[in-house]
């Protein structure tokens, strides 16, 4: 049956929801019996953005001028994007530094001979400094050591109630290894890092898992379940469990490495590592702050994006003929489309350019491109490389046609991480999950660091618009 309702939520240009004009909704009987209990849901949330605005209220955390606004101090990152100079912000080169050192240079070696730089950027973020020979050795022996899952954990966790989305598979299994640990409200250090040691080791493994699981429930396909091979470095785990064949080559591996280096860490402002922060300000375990992470990341706004992206992309690719897709013309005329909102998702954003920090350039898809690069060089996917490098080049200047507007606009990781994952054979459900086991190393950084230097529980203000109190009325009388 079809209901009328007087106004509808939609999305604007930048992703925000708001209140749209009334529409006319196609609901089953069952809805239509329920439907008192929301068809008021837009009018009892909704807030006149222009309050938001006359109170200077810094929604999403963020100045004016798009700014963050400061909530803590950390010795873990540094994510660099604009100066301000006269108390104004100017674009400038990205730049990503973890504990001091620059991305650049901790991926700077791309020898495929190169297998534990994931493990190397995990000890730097976890230990404060980088490792020696000997340190790295010991590292990655106990992170092999902790690969192994509880009893029974495959087949009750796992197994019997695969989940459409893995990411939910990821927080849940985090959740239920709580079950498993005798001393999981214990906050020492030594507790600390072995939780964070364990899941580090884990996650690869119940994501893989996880993802047959999926195939099978849904899929009616066959349920893998290779088990992982001692001593072969994170990257190498994953492609060993995950292939049928277990094969893959050393330039596949590092580039897998190089990947989860790139997502390891990003600041303690981004969406999932406050999340942390937050949970862990509140005194709770280390395994309900690490899934509300999880649970933060999958969000279509932050590591989700990369399903947006790609998505995008391969309409872009089904609507220009192949031999176009590095005629900058062609391709400026479909994003303006997409900019109109005359194609794709019609909400008229180009998925994979800008970023909250970063306006010249970001740092993580300057390394991703470089490597994406020399994976499809001369190969099937060189052509698709190229589109992506003619959208990234045109896009700016789209968009700054389309809406009039001067904002720089750069590329970011998303741009070409789901290219970079599309070559190697990844499937589309696990780019977010990656980016989840990669995320935890960072995440476990600043539950430390907040442990240590926090002290407080992180509770901002909201501000309440109501005016004056109402009088109760008693039921009969209502």
């Amino acid at each position: 049956m079809a209901i009328e309702i007087d106004k509808q939520l939609i999305r604007d240009d930048e992703g925000v929801v708001k209140v749209g004009e009334a529409a006319t909704l196609e609901i089953s009987d069952e809805e239509a019996r329920n439907v008192y209990l929301y068809e008021t849901f837009s009018d009892i949330n909704s807030i006149d953005p222009e309050l938001f605005k006359n109170n200077d209220v810094k929604r999403g955390l963020r100045n004016a001028d798009g700014t963050g606004v400061v909530a803590g101090i950390t010795h873990i990152s540094n994510v660099h994007g604009y100066k301000i100079e006269d108390g104004k912000r100017v674009a400038d080169e990205g730049s990503l530094r973890l504990r001091g050192y620059e991305l650049y240079d901790l991926l700077g070696d791309a020898s495929p001979d190169r297998r534990f730089s994931f493990e190397e950027v995990c000890y730097l973020l976890l230990m404060g400094e980088l490792p020696s020979k000997s340190d790295i050795d010991k590292f990655v022996s106990v992170i092999d050591s902790q690969r192994e899952l509880p009893d029974g954990f495959t087949a009750s966790m796992l197994m019997r109630d695969a989940a459409p989305d893995i990411m939910n598979v990821l927080a849940r299994s985090i959740l239920q290894l709580y079950a498993y640990d005798a001393h999981a409200e214990e906050r020492t250090a030594k507790h600390e890092i072995h939780t964070a040691l364990s899941l580090i080791s884990r996650l690869p493994r119940i994501m893989v898992l996880s993802y047959y699981s999926k195939r099978a429930r849904f899929n009616h396909e066959s349920m893998i379940m290779h088990r992982f091979i001692e001593r072969q470095s994170t990257a190498e785990t994953i492609l060993s469990m995950l292939r049928l064949d277990r094969q893959f080559t050393p330039e596949e591996a590092r580039m897998l490495d190089i990947m989860l280096c790139l997502h390891a860490e990003h600041g303690g402002g981004n969406n999932s590592t406050f999340a942390t922060r937050v949970l862990t300000s509140a005194d709770t375990d280390p395994y309900s702050a690490y899934s509300a992470a999880i649970g933060a990341l999958k969000g279509y706004r932050h590591g989700g994006a990369n399903h947006k992206v790609r998505a995008m992309q391969n309409e872009i690719k089904h609507n220009i003929a192949q031999d176009r897709w590095d005629d900058e013309d062609v391709v400026a005329d479909y994003l303006a489309k997409i900019v109109r909102k005359e194609a794709y998702d019609k909400t008229g954003l180009v998925y994979g350019m800008g970023h909250a920090v970063y306006t010249l350039s970001d740092p993580r898809a300057v390394v991703c491109k470089r490597f994406a690069g020399q994976l499809a060089r001369g190969g099937e996917f060189e052509q698709e490389y190229k589109l992506l490098e003619t959208i990234e080049k045109v896009a700016p200047e789209v968009v700054a046609r389309e809406r009039g507007v001067t904002k720089t606009l750069c590329a970011n990781v998303d741009m070409y991480s789901g290219f970079v994952y599309s070559m190697m054979g990844i499937p589309e459900d696990l780019y977010t999950p990656l980016f989840a086991c990669a995320r935890m190393a960072g995440w476990a950084a600043h539950r430390f660091e907040e442990i240590v230097s926090g002290k407080r529980i992180i509770r901002p203000a909201y501000m309440n618009i109501r005016d004056g109190s109402r009088e109760y009325i008693p039921m009969e009388e209502r």
